[in-house]
């Protein structure tokens, strides 16, 4: 038994949060004994409570809501001596984290995975601007594949992210980019880069299937032509698992890198700002015990 903080995003997921609460806190009363319920009113609150449940030693914090919340929430623990176990309850419309868990998406169903859930280890990335979980995206088109809607993602899935990188594609050109790591270099002009820590990126499960929660490693992808012609290629790729084997893409895997252009690019981290360039990545291996299920 313990005690296990419960953070509520209440707005996400069409309002969700505030009606599955009382159903979770349920669970994980039965599971840990007592339960602090905090619901979020600002960006950053996610952050201060899961700081507070580390600072008080905490058995498990659990966070609800979309990819943004939970960022935030292992934000919060990242630098405490005491990390307690993260468990996850997605109320978003891609939900990335939760499908390389293989947490259900329907809010019931992970509520009710969460009374046996296991810890596991998990890598979490670091930059100089703050922590991610899942994926960092690099450039213009990822500034614009941030403002795709909740509409348009519920409507076309992760589709909806393909179109805004064609639709940006067309209004811009490619960005002198300079990437640095031990492991593989790349000096010139491309796209997009995306730095991946599971097998999910932006709704689509097979993006990187060599990627598992604590390979201790970044994987790193960069797009060096995204036109019509380049999508029709990437598309069956991207459920397939067979990115590396298209024309357009270059990758290499390590464990730390650096990404700097001549312009002042903007980055995006697990679908939130996370800064511009320049900007350093590295991997933390196994930082985290999250709460999978069985």
């Amino acid at each position: 038994m313990g005690t296990a903080m419960l953070i509520v995003n209440p707005s996400s997921g069409k309002e969700q949060g505030e009606k599955h609460a009382a159903s979770a806190e349920e669970v994980l009363r039965e599971r840990y004994g007592q339960v602090d319920v905090r619901y979020t009113e600002k960006e950053g609150d996610a952050t201060q409570f899961a700081r507070e449940a580390a600072e008080k030693h905490y058995t498990a914090v659990i966070a609800m809501g979309g990819d943004g919340t939970l960022n935030e929430a292992v934000a919060g623990l990242a630098e405490a001596e005491h990390r307690p176990h993260f468990g996850i309850i997605p109320l978003g419309t891609v939900n990335d984290l939760a499908r390389a868990l293989r947490v259900p998406n329907k809010p019931k169903k992970a509520i009710e995975a969460l009374r046996d859930a296991e810890p596991t280890p998990m890598d979490i990335g670091k930059s100089e601007h703050g922590y991610f979980m899942n994926v960092i995206a690099i450039g213009l088109i990822a500034e614009a594949v941030d403002e795709v809607s909740v509409e348009e993602k519920t409507k076309w899935g992760p589709f909806a992210y393909l179109i805004e990188g064609i639709k940006a594609f067309r209004e811009h050109s490619p960005y002198e980019l300079s990437i640095q790591s031990e492991d593989g270099s790349f000096q010139d002009e491309a796209y997009l880069v995306v730095i991946a820590l599971t097998n999910s990126v932006g709704g689509f499960e097979n993006f990187e299937p060599d990627a598992t929660l604590n390979d201790g490693l970044l994987h790193v992808y960069i797009f060096e032509e995204l036109g019509l012609k380049d999508a029709l290629q990437l598309t069956p790729a991207l459920f397939t698992g067979k990115l590396k084997e298209t024309d357009s893409v270059t990758s290499f895997t390590t464990k730390k890198v650096s990404v700097s252009s001549p312009e002042s690019l903007p980055v995006n981290a697990d679908g939130d700002p996370g800064g511009s360039l320049p900007l350093t990545f590295e991997i933390l291996p196994s930082h985290l015990y999250v709460l999978r299920p069985v």
